[in-house]
């Protein structure tokens, strides 16, 4: 946050004080929301300092430390992104990730519906690890060739930091989403799996779409804001028949808890 006010958002990473205060609010909010939710997920970039840089350390350090405050029955699920990894990846950068959070991509189920976390910058820039790369696209093959008739899940739901698209598909390339070959090669293969939803991080603000089918869900962050909206998180219900979600302020959230169409969801 310092880093966007000071306008150089490759240093300022001396002060995290603010983030540290909003991700303890964000824990309490989730603590309270009943019932609990089944899992928390932070779509990526968990710390401001590039691998390499100073204060990497101490902000993980302190990050984690935040978290521990979360009910242990919210398990938590890391997303990598591009202040994790690097904007171009390296094994060692996807090394120290996975020692410092978990995989860098994996799979899980619950309540019968199937979530993939992926690894973004595998498909942005893959240049200094090509071989992560493919690794991870022929274990996505194999993941999405795996939903069949006989063991179909209620749904398919993505994680990855960096969008598919901010507001629409055709969109022109830009930092915020993933070049238009990769973009389309990814919902084509979404599509044909039955994908629902892929949930998304890194533009630092809300945005997103629906595309034959597929949602494509942009959340704005718990600490840095490049928009007008405010710290906060999103909430997301999931029916047999439907995945809604609805983001929700810091303040909203310790306050009121979700919004009350969200919870009469839950109860029918």
């Amino acid at each position: 946050m310092k880093a966007w006010r000071e306008g150089d958002c490759k240093g300022g990473g001396d002060e995290w004080t603010e983030e540290v205060e909003l991700t303890k609010q964000a824990v309490e909010a989730m603590n309270q929301l009943r019932p609990r939710p089944r899992f928390m997920v932070l779509c990526g970039d968990l710390v401001h300092a590039m691998p390499g840089a100073p204060f990497r350390e101490d902000q993980e350090r302190d990050l984690k430390t935040a978290l521990k405050g979360t009910d242990p029955s919210i398990p938590l699920v890391f997303v990598s992104g591009n202040h994790d990894l690097g904007n171009t990846p390296t094994p060692r950068t996807v090394e120290q990730y996975c020692s410092a959070w978990g995989d860098d991509y994996f799979s899980f189920w619950v309540g019968g519906v199937l979530f993939l976390v992926l690894n973004s910058q595998l498909f942005y820039d893959a240049s200094a690890c090509p071989q992560l790369k493919e690794a991870q696209e022929t274990w996505l093959d194999e993941q999405l060739n795996k939903v069949s008739s006989s063991s179909a899940p209620k749904h398919i739901v993505v994680f990855q930091h960096i969008p598919l698209y901010i507001k629409k598909p055709d969109e022109e390339d830009d930092y915020f989403n993933l070049q238009k070959e990769v973009r389309q090669n990814l919902m084509d293969r979404f599509k044909r799996a039955g994908v629902k939803a892929v949930f998304s991080g890194h533009y630092h603000r809300n945005a997103g779409g629906c595309h034959g089918g597929l949602d494509m869900v942009v959340s704005s962050a718990i600490g840095c804001q490049l928009g007008e909206d405010a710290h906060g998180v999103r909430v997301v219900v999931v029916t047999a028949d439907r995945v809604v979600h609805r983001y929700h302020s810091l303040e909203r959230m310790r306050t009121g808890g979700m919004d009350e169409d969200l919870q009469k969801l839950l109860q029918s």
